[in-house]
């Protein structure tokens, strides 16, 4: 069987270098692990994922981007990236003072990410290999984003219950905010009904 297309594959083997690097030297390196060695399981199960059921260049860059945003928030397991320092470096105002956030949003985004970027290789792949109509593919390809936010919402809980409470309270990312999960997984269900209608409108056009 053969390996993934030569673009592809380059995308899967970068995305994979930057997710072992970022565990090396990583601040939090108790947690770090934990957030992004399944990015590698994922990354694994995408190259032969993509053997058997090919999918075009866009849908595999849009993968791999969000598994990169990951692996940012997973070095610093999410609650501490530095995006503030990032945009002064830059001689740009921090986001937090421009906006007066109280909370690190980095989780924020990468939720939102979720559903934004992901709904691009679900609905190819559901429009290639599966019966179901455009309108149908759409809708599948939006629950799908819905529904594994709220597994993984419920599997990071039970993770924490295993853990140390500084730990947990850490790997959780919730910063004191009792609606975090919700908020996550509205943010998520938003980037994947903004692509649906993203897709409508090219149709459309």
């Amino acid at each position: 069987m053969p390996k993934p297309p030569r673009n592809q594959a380059l995308l899967i083997i970068v995305t994979a270098g930057c997710a072992l690097l970022s565990i090396w030297g990583s601040p939090y390196p108790q947690l770090a692990p934990l957030q992004n060695i399944p990015t590698l399981a994922v990354l694994l199960g995408l190259w032969f994922g993509l053997r058997k059921w090919p999918l075009s260049d866009g849908a595999v860059a849009a993968t791999c981007l969000f598994l990169l945003l990951h692996t940012i928030g997973g070095r610093y397991i999410y609650s501490f990236v530095p995006y503030d320092d990032w945009f002064q470096m830059v001689g740009l105002p921090a986001p937090s003072d421009l906006f007066g956030f109280e909370r690190n949003h980095y989780d924020r985004l990468v939720h939102f990410s979720f559903g934004l970027l992901l709904f691009w290789p679900l609905h190819e792949f559901l429009a290639r290999y599966t019966r179901l109509g455009a309108t149908w593919a759409v809708y599948v390809a939006v629950e799908f984003v819905l529904a594994v936010s709220g597994l993984y919402e419920i599997f990071e809980w039970m993770l924490t219950l295993l853990m140390a409470p500084g730990n947990a309270d850490a790997y959780n990312g919730q910063q004191g905010d009792m609606w975090d999960a919700q908020k996550d997984m509205t943010l998520a269900f938003g980037g994947a009904l903004l692509s649906a209608a993203v897709l409508a409108f090219r149709r459309r056009s």
